[in-house]
């Protein structure tokens, strides 16, 4: 093969960085794709520089771990006018805000017509709450997913690293890769509107989507799921720390739980007759009666005794020899440690300022490995202003940093696509979450996908809850039909090599090939990435698995709880009292697909420039950990493993989740400013009048000053009695009603949605989170929306998740041009199934 010179993924493309923490992953991930990142910073400094942790705990702007991680790669410019944000943002292509800077991103594009501006704020640009204060803990509450999370016996919590504003951050870094993409065609930039709520209504699975059904309210439970009434934990003490375990029934999971029973057996903790139980058929036979519940609940008792006598290590050796669904719950200290990330070179040494001087520390890497360029290794966070002479000239003018490097020659055609991915198409063999959101999302905006599957081994999710109706069967789960809503359907039996002999045409046709198996599944089928090309030289691939195509965990297959618990999610959710929680369910599986159209569309943008296409692998995992970078970097430099607090915060207080009046409803109350809190406090003390309850917790307060007048320390020194008295306020009142009077009075606020909630709430009903679309079946049927709108090219999704081999005649025929006659031999072989 051919050398090929080094040109990075996004080389040419500018972007302008005018985010703080509300938006700052977006920057680093595109600079690590190659674009040239500059990031404004007014003369105090990003706000992150001021929060800590600190290197070596020495508070100093410029030792912010958060800032230190989030903004490598990037150009530090001061910005002292606004004046000079539009003069650089003419020479770029595309800007994104938070609200970091007063900026007018509709004249930005005026002066510039060919820039996309992207816009990251808590409910989006349109709706009721467009103005309502926020932070990550309100917007988690907004989004249904705290009311997933936690202990059922206490408060909600929220992941206990930030996780609202990434979500946000990179479906805004996809979304603007996909208007610079159509950009090639009109010529034209356009805005992106990103909400953070409705980013984070992925992380909820579909569950609150149970209820447009007739399903029930789905509530929170520690470390475990309820799936259709059974409780199904997921997190289990073992000798050294905490697994989590997937034990589950039916077609897809029961050769695993079979396995694991027989491990169970062996080591004599059940019997025969429950390791020989028919767990594919266990759940229906529960529902008919001929297996009584008393069966689960003791196989449960029997794992749980079992898995309590085994080490974190012994537990995934096992998984790994025997394929189980077992995973350890790592900590921060853990998952630096891990051997597999040492082999695939994950971690990038950086230059940090520590006591003793400069030293290299591990940061997190590369989001994906390819077969062309490598993902850039990016340099040390810059100091304040360091960039700022290169940008801009001392009479506030562009600099020649940025007027002496041309950005990418364009050669629009005048045409305007309806919508932005119209001309792009792929090939998707993905399954179950983290894969098929990517290519859902592609599809929304306009690709043709054409989803491949068997009726031999179908989809997990077409037999995962909630169904229409509260039914089971394979056309009716709602997980399916959202996130392959809007995909072709093509049945083929791959193990029939006419069935390879169509699948080697649709390479031929398609831009992107995508697939979630195991990294030996393609090449079991001859599709590897090495034959695929000799189809189709500008083929892009795109393999998504847990843990990588490399390294000794690379065979390690399973769901996103498990890449969840392995990356360090489950330690630092719940509270330290308790086993972690965890994020719900599968996390990672819900951000996966985030980053994997940031990716895809990336990998396009190559190809487009150099007529070469690539193979992106994409390990979940090693995605996942750029959510929780502030805490590998502590951990590695402080020596501070991450834990679980509650809802707890670094730099807030109050900040926690209330009771109100009813059966567990409750309200997020954070205090991001001493004014935000200034303001709660009055209310207090003028509540107090009539609550003898809040009057005596005021009293242990016991501040010096008055209430008001306390800042963040002296609050932090008081946050149990605070607690209490805002408990006492809030435990007798509507939800509601505190939320109003505290927006009212501009402090962070809203109460914790359940799904009844969360389908009333007047913001999601506004932006048409949860549409009514066509379905082949059932007439129509509910999928989540997108969760950013795009100005010009609008996209949203056209169908729900098709029928098995609905559209097998539309791509045989109308894609491939295959008359009457190959279609017939081909059913005739037993190839479309």
């Amino acid at each position: 093969m051919a050398t090929r010179e080094r040109i990075e993924v996004l080389d040419g493309y500018r972007i302008l960085d005018l985010t703080d923490d509300r938006g700052h992953l977006a920057g680093l991930l595109l600079a690590q794709l190659g674009a040239e990142v500059v990031l404004c910073e007014p003369p105090v400094g990003h706000r992150t520089r001021h929060h800590g942790p600190y290197v070596d705990d020495v508070a100093d702007p410029e030792r912010s771990i958060e800032y230190l991680v989030y903004n490598r790669g990037k150009h530090s410019v001061m910005i002292e006018d606004p004046t000079q944000i539009a003069e650089l943002a003419v020479h770029c292509d595309a800007v994104i805000a938070c609200g970091a800077f007063n900026v007018d991103l509709d004249a930005l594009r005026t002066d510039n017509p060919q820039l996309v501006t992207g816009s990251i704020t808590p409910f989006g640009e349109t709706g009721p709450k467009t103005d309502w204060a926020a932070t990550d803990l309100t917007i988690a509450a907004s989004s249904g997913t705290m009311s997933l999370t936690g202990d059922r016996d206490r408060a909600p919590v929220r992941i206990g690293s930030p996780q609202t504003w990434h979500n946000a951050a990179v479906d805004t870094a996809g979304a603007i890769l996909m208007a610079l993409h159509e950009r090639q065609t009109s010529g034209l930039g356009q805005h992106v509107d990103t909400s953070a709520q409705q980013s984070f209504v992925d992380c909820t699975q579909f569950q609150m989507m149970a209820v447009l059904t007739g399903g029930e309210v789905p509530v929170r439970l520690p470390g475990a799921v309820n799936l259709g009434g059974f409780l199904i934990p997921w997190v289990y003490e073992c000798a050294d720390g905490y697994v989590t375990v997937t034990f589950l029934f039916g077609p897809m999971i029961a050769p695993f739980t079979s396995r694991l029973r027989t491990w169970v057996c062996e080591e004599g903790c059940c019997d025969a007759e429950l390791r020989d139980n028919n767990w594919v058929d266990f759940g229906m036979a529960i529902v008919e009666g001929r297996e009584s519940m008393d069966t689960f609940d003791h196989a449960i008792k029997c794992l749980t005794a079992f898995v309590a006598t085994k080490t974190k290590s012994e537990l995934l050796e096992r998984a790994l020899s025997d394929n189980l669904l077992i995973a350890p719950v790592t900590t921060t200290a853990d998952v630096l440690a891990l051997d597999h990330l040492g082999v695939r070179d994950y971690w990038q040494p950086v230059e940090m300022p520590r006591s003793g001087g400069p030293e290299p520390v591990r940061l997190c890497g590369a989001m994906a490995k390819t077969t062309g360029n490598p993902l850039a290794d990016l340099p040390a966070t810059p100091r304040l202003g360091a960039h700022t002479g290169q940008y801009l000239t001392t009479d506030g003018r562009a600099g020649p940093a940025i007027t002496s490097r041309p950005r990418p020659e364009l050669a629009p055609t005048g045409r305007s696509m309806e919508r932005p991915l119209e001309d792009v198409k792929i090939l998707d063999f993905m399954w179950a979450l983290a894969g098929p959101g990517a290519t859902r999302t592609l599809a929304d905006y306009g690709a043709t996908v054409v989803k491949v599957e068997s009726e031999l081994k179908p989809d997990v999710l077409r037999g995962v809850h909630p169904f229409i109706g509260e039914e089971g069967g394979q056309e009716n789960a709602l997980q399916f039909h959202s996130i392959n809503a809007g995909k072709l359907d093509l049945t083929l039996d791959l193990s029939l090599p006419v069935a390879r002999d169509v699948i080697l045409d649709l390479v031929a046709w398609c831009d992107v090939l995508t697939e979630s198996f195991s990294p030996k599944a393609m090449a079991n089928w001859g599709l590897t990435y090495d034959v695929l090309r000799e189809v189709n030289p500008e083929l892009v691939m795109f393999s998504s698995c847990l843990m990588g195509q490399t390294g000794p965990l690379r065979m390690y297959a399973g769901f996103g709880t498990m890449a969840a618990a392995i990356a360090g999610f489950y330690p630092v959710t719940g509270w330290p009292d308790r086993i972690p929680a965890g994020p719900f369910t599968a996390y990672t599986d819900y951000i996966s697909p985030k980053l994997g159209v940031m990716l895809i569309l990336s990998a396009l943008a190559e190809r487009d420039r150099t007529g070469h296409g690539q193979h992106i692998d994409f390990a979940q995992m090693e995605g996942a950990l750029h959510f929780l970078a502030t805490e590998f970097a502590d951990e590695e430099i402080n020596g501070r493993t991450a834990g679980r607090n509650g809802n707890a915060d670094r730099h807030m207080c109050p900040h926690s989740v209330y009771p109100t009046a009813g059966d567990d409803r409750w309200v997020a109350i954070a205090c991001e400013t001493d004014a935000q809190w200034g303001a709660l406090a009055g209310l207090l003390v003028e509540a107090a009048s009539d609550n003898s309850d809040l009057g005596h917790a005021l009293s242990a307060i016991g501040a010096d000053a008055d209430l008001a007048d306390l800042d963040v320390a002296g609050r932090r020194a008081r946050s149990d009695a605070i607690d209490a008295a805002i408990t006492a306020w809030t435990e007798p009142e509507e939800a509601a009603a505190i939320e109003a009077t505290l927006q009212q009075c501009g402090v962070p606020t809203h109460r914790v949605n359940d799904a009844v909630d969360l389908m009333a709430d007047p913001q999601i009903v506004a932006r048409e989170h949860f549409l009514s679309v066509p379905h082949a079946k059932h007439g129509h049927t509910w999928v989540e929306d997108s969760n950013f709108d795009l100005s010009r090219t609008p996209g949203r999704p056209l169908w729900g998740g098709p029928m098995f081999g609905e559209h097998n005649m539309e791509v045989l025929e109308g894609i491939l041009g295959y008359n009457a006659d190959k279609v017939a031999e081909l059913v005739i072989a037993g190839a479309i199934t």
